[in-house]
C-alpha cells in the first residue's frame, strides 16, 4: 500500500543533455517541504499512520510534483496532491474526514 505510480508523458531526452554536468544540489537539498506543507504532510502521516517508508514515499512523489509545475518548493499543493494518490489506493478520505 506504500506504492504510488505516476504515469506521464516526457519528452525524450538528448544525447547533448546527457552529458551535461550533474547537478550541483541533491535531492535532500530540495526535498523538504515548505511549513504549510510540511504541517499537512504530518498530519496526514498520524492519522494514516504512515510508515517511514510510505512517509518518504509521498514526500518524494510531492517533490516530483513541484518538479513537473517547475516549482523550487514543494507546497502544500504538492504534498495534498501526493497524499491523494494514497487516498485513491486506500480508498478513503486523505485525512479521515
Amino acid at each position: 500500500m506504500d506504492r504510488i505510480d505516476l504515469h506521464i508523458d516526457v519528452p525524450a531526452v538528448r544525447p547533448a543533455d546527457l552529458a551535461l554536468p550533474p547537478a550541483a544540489e541533491g535531492s535532500a537539498e530540495l526535498a523538504a517541504p515548505e511549513a504549510e506543507g510540511k504541517r499537512l504532510l504530518m498530519e496526514a502521516a498520524e492519522r494514516l499512520r504512515l510508515s517511514a517508508r510510505g512517509y518518504h514515499r509521498v514526500l518524494r512523489v510531492a517533490r516530483t510534483l513541484a518538479d513537473l509545475d517547475t516549482s523550487d518548493a514543494v507546497r502544500r499543493l504538492h504534498v495534498a496532491e501526493a497524499l491523494s494518490y494514497r487516498r485513491i489506493l486506500l480508498g478513503g478520505d486523505v485525512l479521515g474526514r
